[in-house]
């Protein structure tokens, strides 16, 4: 693409006014196309020459596993609004439902979580618009919606008296110029404090060496040949030798005639070629570079399919791996950014935003019993949970007189196996 194709007139195609990057080229219409913001901020072009977009690199397995194991686990974990004076959810508070069940009139908590979360790792920032709305029972106006937007049609700017707007440039419409209160912001790991690092475009060559790759087992497939062996003759094969080895090689076709023995003729000789050099360089590189995947995005090899690790004792340290290493910093940047841009002053001391990481660290049925069994004081050690918040733990309905720590201790006391009278 040349400097001169940036300033074609929309009118050059008018049914196509968006760039196409679905491809190996670039085709971009006017100034006010909103991928051209994404090709002056990205680039697509990798030092591999394959070109290289959030859209391309989802493409590569490795990545696409990667980026959905955080999405998914973001958007699957309970995510709730905690009251700091009670330690109990904030099940009556507006934000509450939108944090943990609805934050728009077409999104789950999950799909939006899930959203923000891709576009967070992929582009580096998660927007969305704030939404509110007056409250006739708290008399004031509250948060009723979170609207997503584009990353690629939103620029935060600092302003000179330290303040962000946010430059909002729609598909269609003017461009809005947002308050920074009125935009959920979720950044990455950031240069400048105001915009997240792209995954993506921080990896963009190691996506494309995989991406290249990728590009030629395919072509390999496409347009190479797979030979299973080859037959050698010192000379010239006579008409009558070469029409009975067609048949001969025929009736030996299919799976049901598999190791059936071939009789060959006039001095020919059946040679198996083996891989060489270059293929095997090949399936290495293809290793290397889901193991650069896993580097970037802080996701354990084996939770990309591609380790011999012994799916036994050790998937429990590795889901440990996966929560802290590659789960945790998402997990502060989300509370805090809620607690930020979503509470009012006056609430930010009372409210706190938590995700509860326990639904992924548990354990086996026995583990979880033996957990809960000294939660309650089982032994003879004091107790640190409540009947009912165990059974809250395991999903079910409170029971009466369940909320004293110390009847816990003392039903766990009960519960507990006596000895015989021959224990030491």
């Amino acid at each position: 693409m040349g400097l001169r194709d940036l300033f074609r007139s929309k009118n050059a195609d008018a049914s196509s006014p968006r760039a196409d990057i679905s491809g190996d080229s670039v085709q971009l219409y006017s100034l006010d196309d909103p991928r051209l913001v994404e090709f002056l901020r990205f680039g697509f072009e990798s030092n591999s020459g394959v070109p290289v977009s959030v859209e391309t690199a989802m493409r590569n397995t490795s990545l696409f596993r990667a980026f959905s194991l955080i999405s998914y686990a973001i958007g699957m974990l309970p995510f709730q609004l905690i009251d700091n004076q009670t330690k109990q959810k904030a099940s009556d508070h507006p934000l509450y439902r939108l944090m943990h069940r609805e934050p728009n009139g077409w999104q789950t908590a999950f799909d939006f979580r899930s959203l923000m979360q891709l576009r967070a790792l992929s582009h580096g920032n998660g927007y969305a618009r704030i939404v509110r709305s007056y409250d006739v029972r708290l008399g004031r106006r509250v948060v009723s919606q979170l609207i997503p937007l584009d990353p690629t049609m939103v620029t935060p700017v600092q302003n000179s008296d330290w303040s962000i707007t946010y430059r909002y440039q729609p598909k269609n419409g003017p461009l809005q110029l947002l308050a920074s209160r009125d935009v959920f912001h979720l950044r990455g790991l950031s240069l400048d404090g105001l915009c997240g690092i792209s995954l993506v475009k921080q990896a963009r060559d190691a996506i494309g060496i995989a991406l290249s790759a990728e590009l030629a087992a395919a072509r390999l497939f496409k347009n190479g040949t797979f030979v299973g062996g080859m037959l050698k003759h010192p000379g010239k094969l006579s008409d009558p030798a070469f029409e009975r080895l067609k048949a001969s090689l025929a009736e030996k076709e299919g799976a049901d005639n598999a190791g059936k023995n071939l009789i060959l003729e006039e001095g020919m000789a059946y040679d198996v070629p083996g891989s060489n050099a270059r293929d095997a360089q090949l399936t290495e590189i293809r290793k290397l570079q889901v193991e650069e995947i896993a580097r970037v995005s802080g996701v354990p090899r084996p939770l990309l399919m591609v380790d011999e690790t012994s799916w036994g004792s050790g998937i429990e340290a590795l889901g440990r791996f996966f929560v802290q290493y590659a789960l945790g910093p998402w997990f502060t940047a989300w509370e805090q950014s809620v607690e930020r841009s979503l509470l009012e002053d006056e609430e930010k001391e009372r409210f706190s935003a938590k995700f509860n990481a326990g639904a992924l660290l548990r354990g086996s049925m026995k583990d979880q019993a033996d957990f809960f069994a000294k939660a309650l004081g089982a032994g003879g050690a004091p107790g640190w949970m409540s009947q009912n918040e165990v059974r809250d733990l395991s999903d079910m309905p409170p029971t009466a007189g369940g909320d004293d720590v110390s009847k816990g201790a003392m039903s766990a006391q009960a519960n507990t196996p006596k000895g015989n009278g021959n224990d030491v």
